[in-house]
């Protein structure tokens, strides 16, 4: 099953990535920002795919060990960009945050760059530190003091999705490596109460977890999840057709962006929406195989690392819009329309298949380094 594994990873990615080709046709004619014209959010969405899926390829071809040589350059990287989004006229602000900085030819998200920093900075430090993953100094405070840099200057941009999304890999990362679950227990509830502080502290924040408990009481910040549920509820079953969704036509804002999920239930129906959630199910079990084969601990923990934060967006982003989460601003991952964040997951799926090439048994790996790959604390 391992060796048919990147296979069928790489099957569902190419069938999402069409899904979401096909709905851009559909509701990006519709969207606000469409400049008059009905295929421009279609015609760059193929011109970044063509960018991420050759990077993609070459990711796949070049060892994946150049993350454990060079994370530094890449931690660096996304740390300067992520300040550079508050500088002008660099920095961009977009509905409200400093998320973007101008480069010119492109613009660019540098939170997706900090995920691939996190990833790879806590697979190096947990494969250069594995008998000390339990400590607290080397097994708790270290990596959540290196990882927070990035966590805060992304906090600063007022982008709590993405926020969530890098601390929950972290969490879910140094579980699996060995770090002390009574440590971890602790800083899971602080990093609850702390995202509650913030948002209670920041009033578009507060009315977003309010609509999301009380979404009668207050139906302006709770619009977008309303009719979200609206057009989940109109398509039923098996959808309107093809084209034939209502809600686009700006009843719900972003239905080329985060708000996608919603507008393939309208059109396609909940059968649709459930072979989507079953899809990125499917993801998270082809590169665990993938990770848990890998030739090295690096290679797990950076596989691991990457599937769950591949799967956790997918899951914030079906939670968000189907109203089992508050309101956050995530895209679905290969369906949403976004050139960064594609090019992250396309880049995510090519570091995947490489620790697929690499972990195959005609590679020359001794047996007991293979073997001591495959061993972890609770994974």
């Amino acid at each position: 099953m391992h060796r048919k594994s990147v296979y069928f990873l790489s099957l569902i990615v190419a069938m999402l990535m069409t899904l979401g080709v096909v709905m851009l046709f559909s509701t990006g004619a519709f969207a606000r920002d469409s400049h008059g014209d009905q295929y421009f959010f279609v015609k760059h969405q193929v011109f970044w795919m063509a960018i991420s899926l050759a990077i993609c390829i070459v990711a796949s071809r070049i060892d994946y060990h150049v993350l454990q040589k060079w994370w530094w350059v890449v931690f660096s990287l996304a740390a300067v960009l992520l300040v550079l989004c508050y500088i002008r006229p660099i920095g961009m602000k977009i509905n409200g945050s400093w998320r973007w900085v101008n480069l010119h030819f492109m613009n660019f998200q540098p939170s997706e760059l900090g995920k691939l920093a996190s990833v790879s900075f806590l697979a190096v430090w947990f494969s250069r530190h594995e008998a000390e993953s339990h400590t607290f100094v080397k097994g708790f405070i270290a990596p959540m003091a290196c990882v927070g840099i990035l966590v805060l200057l992304i906090v600063r941009e007022v982008d709590l999705g993405s926020t969530t999304l890098i601390c929950g890999t972290m969490f879910a990362m140094m579980f699996v490596a060995g770090s002390n679950l009574i440590y971890l227990g602790t800083v899971a509830v602080l990093g609850v109460g702390g995202i509650l502080f913030i948002a209670i502290h920041m009033p578009e924040r507060l009315g977003r977890l309010m609509a999301f408990l009380y979404p009668d009481k207050y139906p302006t910040e709770a619009y977008q999840t309303v009719q979200g549920l609206i057009a989940m509820g109109t398509g039923g079953i098996n959808g309107l057709g093809l084209g034939m969704s209502r809600q686009k036509f700006s009843f719900l804002p972003f239905a080329h962006t985060d708000f996608i999920f919603p507008i393939i239930g309208e059109e396609l129906g909940l059968w649709a929406t459930l072979l989507v959630v079953l899809a990125f199910f499917l993801i998270a079990v082809c590169g665990m195989m993938i990770a848990l084969r890998a030739r090295d601990r690096f290679g797990m923990l950076l596989g691991f690392g990457l599937v769950v934060i591949l799967v956790f967006q997918a899951a914030i982003n079906i939670g968000v819009t189907t109203s089992l989460l508050p309101n956050k601003g995530l895209p679905l991952p290969f369906i949403s329309y976004g050139g960064s964040n594609l090019l992250f997951c396309l880049l995510t799926i090519g570091i995947l298949i490489n620790i697929y090439l690499q972990g195959l048994p005609d590679k020359p790996v001794k047996t007991e380094v293979r073997l001591r790959a495959r061993t972890t604390p609770r994974l």
